[in-house]
């Protein structure tokens, strides 16, 4: 019984965003709308001399085809000089980068930013002679979504 205990304690101190990657994608609760998280994550990435590739606006796209949805966006950005080294591992890399992070409202109003965990891209292509890159673009990738989504 003390050992259950044990474990699920330990298991309560997990943070709630490595539990979420297990399926590839880390979320984020955000403190504010899906325009205004995107717009943040946006400025933020464009002030670190990060390439923004896109934005898309499901939600308009489903308007125009007449089907309701709530506020969803795509924002797909990336930084030749981390995820090239990707590639120059493993090609196949390139159907998951450039990078994309998806704000988007849950049924209870709750905002979210979502995006893939660059270790699950790493582990989808076999890619584990890029132990730094992953390391330092998860890194990077946590500090940057943090200030989209105001957490600390």
């Amino acid at each position: 019984m003390k050992r259950i205990i044990l474990f699920l304690s330990f298991i309560a101190l997990i943070p709630v965003h490595s539990m979420a990657s297990e399926n590839g994608m880390i979320n984020k609760k955000s403190h504010f709308s899906v325009k205004a998280t995107l717009d943040r994550l946006e400025n933020v990435l464009r002030k670190k001399g990060i390439t923004i590739v896109t934005r898309w606006s499901h939600d308009a796209g489903a308007k125009k085809a007449g089907i309701g949805l709530r506020p969803t966006e795509l924002l797909i950005f990336g930084n030749p000089k981390m995820g090239s080294h990707f590639f120059t591992s493993e090609q196949t890399a390139g159907i998951d980068l450039p990078m994309k992070a998806l704000a988007w409202k849950d049924k209870a109003g709750q905002v979210w930013l979502t995006y893939n965990d660059p270790q699950y891209i790493a582990n989808r292509h076999k890619i584990g002679d890029r132990v730094a890159v992953v390391k330092k673009m998860t890194g990077a990738l946590n500090k940057l979504t943090n200030v989209a989504t105001g957490n600390k």
